[in-house]
């Protein structure tokens, strides 16, 4: 196993599927790296830590909740007639975190997203939050593997994200300005999708014009509509970098729709709208891995619509994955 991952911490029984599939019979849970010769198409972990969370969160407990879900789907995704079980998908575990060292839980973000860029170089890294710190300990980790290539980031979510690190650290209200400041990439190649309302103040308003961050609030992405909204940034990225990262920040659905992230908001995105985007980025060939952040179990409806929302994002994902020309 990788040094910085430990085992899922839920496995499901090993069965023998048959001609209907489950995801929980269709994804491989790797207990070693013995079982890891495969050529993996994706590979996915799970970030368990929200300590680093400006509110309260227990976005910890999504990598197993996710995990947990997996019995409530098919592989068979009715609305692209596609089924994921051509896909060979590896579940290696869950990055090591430390008690009460945040730093070294960031560290160790970091050198799982090369350590696994460096072992699997032909899969597709899926990494399951977790805050929103994470993402950029990982697109750091992917910068430093690839130092010459421009990343450019496609940002699903409510918030910017640009909170001044002197006040806040390293958090989920930073990691893009984080990965600003550090130079791993510029404001011009980051593309938020689906501010709304009255959740970002007008200093990073303007932190965000002055760094040239393209933002596209929900109104707008509603007049283009979604789908063709995300075309557009795409197009835009391509131009423009050799790499582009997409994180998924549950908290851009309506609170109605995701009752369960740390900081739910009204008039948000619907769950459709999100599933469409989400596939669409997927298809870009540029789009080289990809992450879901600040879904909290603890806070979810007895029916778990978010996790199961969640869930869904990700299988949709791999759906565009599957379906690239």
């Amino acid at each position: 196993m990788l040094p910085t991952i430990t085992p899922p911490g839920f496995l499901w029984p090993k069965v023998v599927p048959g001609t209907d599939v489950k995801v929980n019979e269709w994804i491989k849970q790797l207990q070693g790296l013995d079982e890891g010769d495969k050529n993996w198409d994706v590979v996915m972990f799970g970030v368990p830590l929200s300590r680093s969370s400006i509110s309260a969160s227990g976005a910890s407990e999504f990598p197993e909740a996710f995990r947990r879900s997996w019995k409530g789907f098919s592989t068979y995704n009715i609305d692209h007639e596609t089924d994921l079980k051509d896909l060979n998908v590896a579940d290696i575990g869950d990055v090591k975190m430390h008690f009460t060292d945040i730093p070294q839980c960031h560290r160790n973000i970091k050198e799982t997203m090369k350590e696994v860029l460096n072992h699997f170089p032909t899969s597709f890294p899926v990494a399951i939050g977790g805050d929103h710190s994470i993402t950029a300990m990982l697109v750091s980790g992917m910068k430093e593997i690839y130092p010459k290539k421009e990343i450019g980031i496609l940002q699903f979510d409510t918030h910017l994200d640009l909170r001044d690190l002197s006040d806040h650290g390293p958090t989920n209200g930073t990691p893009i300005r984080n990965l600003i400041e550090q130079g791993a990439i510029k404001g011009e190649n980051v593309y938020n999708i689906g501010l709304h309302g009255f959740f970002n103040s007008q200093s990073l308003i303007q932190y965000a014009r002055e760094k040239k961050v393209n933002y596209i609030t929900l109104k707008e992405a509603r007049k283009m509509g979604v789908v063709e909204t995300v075309k557009k940034a795409l197009a835009e990225l391509e131009a423009k970098v050799d790499t582009i990262y997409v994180t998924i920040d549950m908290d851009v659905l309506d609170i109605s729709f995701a009752p369960g992230v740390p900081a739910s908001t009204p008039g948000g995105m619907r769950t459709e709208e999100l599933f469409e985007g989400v596939y669409e980025a997927a298809l870009s060939p540029k789009v080289k891995a990809m992450d879901i952040v600040c879904l909290d179990p603890t806070k979810d409806h007895q029916a778990q619509p978010t996790v199961k929302a969640g869930t869904y994002t990700f299988l949709t994902f791999l759906t565009g994955l599957l379906n690239r020309e």
